[in-house]
């Protein structure tokens, strides 16, 4: 799906904002769509490499469906190259690299019938980039969709409005990785752009599509007053009611020579995401800031213990105290 053919037997990608113009028998960044004599494939469909029964706040989904399982599936590859990524054993496999991964190939309706025998409610395209399965993604969210499922991407942001608008039918909601507010962040340590993220952010409240939002807070790199308040400004600027989490970052793959984030610079991040009128914010890999609070009384509607979301005091998207509405997709 989603690319142009080209003279000489070159492709241009149009799935991810990479734009990729691919010569014959070459890849994409993504490493994993090749142009094969004029036309573009992908290696990646059916080819899954973790499939697991997640609780949605694992994603984290916190305004989505709170309290259900989600069946969560990815293949390997990965549109970026962020040096500090937590699922790089996968989400950095090239199919035109040295090594291959072990995965198993299962049809879309499959993984719909898996997820429907293992009780839960939405599936989940997340642990790698969902944009570079897109077409295996698709037919799933379909099938998923005539069964009463619901789909949510786990997602870098990174997909052209050709891809959104595409899949928008049938994708419910999307957390996006909203790493930094600087470009040259996006271009020294993930290999692209800013400004495409920020676009498909945007596109997807404009299609209707459920969007939180998640920042890892990366020591000395993100963290600075000014830019977690360019970043709640632009949340705000799209919608107060969009949650914002603030994630815990700690050293992996190439990104070993810096510190967990302190906790109280996530403590500051809360403050200013609130500053910004965000009427949820909430601290990931951290024990607390996880309960949903009414942003107009103060009462607890959602008690979190670790990941596991309990309703206490929602009704039909509304607080049960005030009457308030609670934006967000609820059972």
């Amino acid at each position: 799906m989603l690319f142009e053919k080209n003279s000489d037997k070159k492709v241009h990608c149009i799935l991810c904002s990479h734009n990729c113009k691919i010569p014959d028998l070459k890849f994409g960044i993504c490493g994993v769509r090749q142009n094969i004599e004029g036309d573009l494939f992908t290696h990646v469909y059916g080819e899954v490499i973790a499939e697991h029964v997640d609780p949605i706040e694992k994603k984290p989904f916190y305004h989505f469906l709170p309290g259900s399982k989600a069946y969560s599936i990815a293949t390997y590859g990965c549109n970026f190259r962020c040096d500090f990524c937590q699922n790089w054993q996968i989400s950095q496999i090239k199919k035109n690299g040295n090594s291959q991964p072990f995965a198993k190939y299962i049809e879309p309706k499959e993984i719909v019938k898996n997820a429907l025998k293992n009780n839960c409610k939405s599936i989940s395209y997340t642990y790698t980039e969902p944009t570079i399965f897109f077409e295996y993604a698709y037919d799933i969210a379909k099938i998923a969709k005539e069964n009463g499922l619901l789909n949510a991407f786990v997602t870098n942001g990174y997909m052209t409005d050709k891809a959104l608008l595409k899949i928008s039918p049938y994708l419910d909601a999307a957390n996006v990785d909203l790493k930094s507010f600087r470009d040259d962040f996006y271009k020294n340590m993930c290999k692209a752009r800013l400004k495409p993220v920020l676009n498909s952010i945007k596109k997807m409240k404009e299609l209707g599509i459920w969007v939180e939002i998640t920042t890892l807070v990366v020591p000395e790199q993100n963290d600075s007053d000014e830019e977690l308040n360019d970043i709640a400004e632009f949340i705000s600027s799209v919608g107060k009611e969009i949650p914002w989490h603030i994630s815990r970052f700690h050293p992996d793959y190439n990104y070993n020579d810096s510190y967990p984030t302190p906790i109280e610079t996530l403590h500051k991040a809360y403050d200013i995401g609130k500053k910004h009128g965000l009427k949820h914010v909430y601290l990931g890999n951290v024990l607390d800031e996880k309960d949903t609070i009414c942003f107009n009384c103060g009462e607890i509607l959602i008690k979190r213990n670790y990941m596991d979301g309990k309703n206490v005091n929602i009704k039909e998207g509304k607080c049960c105290k005030c009457g308030s509405k609670i934006d967000g997709i609820w059972d």
